[in-house]
C-alpha cells in the first residue's frame, strides 16, 4: 500500500493565472533581491499594471513561441516559468531558445516544484523545434546554478550585466544544454 501522493503539475499558464504568477513573482523579488533592489521600490510596485502584462503577455505573445508555464499544488499557482526563442546577439533564432524567467514561490521551494516546471519548460521548448536551450542566471545566485547545472545544463562562457533602476548592477552568466 502506498501513501497519499500530493496533487502537483506543471501546464501552460492561463490569462486567470496572471495574479496568481505576480503573488509568485514579487515574492520572490523581495527574497531574491533585497540586497539591490530597496524594499519601498518593491512595496510601490502596481500589481495591477503589472498583472495587466503579463494577461497581455499570456493572451497575445509577440512571438507564437513565447510561453508561460505554471507549477501548481492543486489549483496554487507555486512558480512559473517563461520561454521563447533566444534574443541573445550570438543565438540561433531558428535552433536556440530560453528560459527567460524561472521562478519558484520561496515558501514552496525544494518540494519538486522546480523539476517539475524545468521538465516542462524543456518538453515546450523542444515541441517548438528547439534544439538548444539558453539560461541565463545570476552569478552569486549558488541554489540555482546547483539545481541547473545538476540537470545538466554548463556555462557556455558568454556573461553580462544589467543595470537596476536603483543604479546596482546583477551580473549574470549564461548557461545552456542540447534538447530534443
Amino acid at each position: 500500500m502506498t501513501g497519499p501522493t500530493a496533487d502537483v503539475s506543471a501546464r501552460l499558464a492561463w490569462p486567470d493565472d496572471a495574479t496568481s504568477i505576480v503573488r509568485v513573482q514579487l515574492a520572490s523579488w523581495r527574497e531574491s533581491y533585497a540586497d539591490l533592489i530597496p524594499a519601498e521600490v518593491l512595496e510601490s510596485v502596481d500589481q495591477n499594471e503589472l498583472a495587466e502584462r503579463w494577461t497581455t503577455t499570456l493572451s497575445s505573445p509577440k512571438d507564437a513561441r513565447m510561453r508561460v508555464l505554471v507549477a501548481l499544488e492543486r489549483a496554487a499557482v507555486r512558480g512559473f516559468a517563461l520561454v521563447h526563442p533566444c534574443y541573445d546577439p550570438d543565438a540561433d533564432q531558428v535552433a536556440d531558445g530560453e528560459i527567460g524567467e524561472f521562478v519558484i514561490d520561496p515558501e514552496h521551494q525544494r518540494a519538486g516544484h522546480g523539476s517539475r516546471l524545468l521538465q516542462a519548460a524543456i518538453d515546450t521548448l523542444a515541441a517548438d523545434k528547439f534544439t538548444r536551450a539558453v539560461w541565463w542566471v545570476g552569478s552569486t545566485d549558488d541554489a540555482l546554478r546547483t539545481f541547473v547545472t545538476e540537470s545538466g545544463w554548463e556555462p557556455d562562457g558568454a556573461h553580462r550585466e544589467l543595470a537596476t533602476e536603483t543604479g546596482e548592477t546583477l551580473k549574470q552568466i549564461r548557461l545552456h544544454t542540447a534538447i530534443g
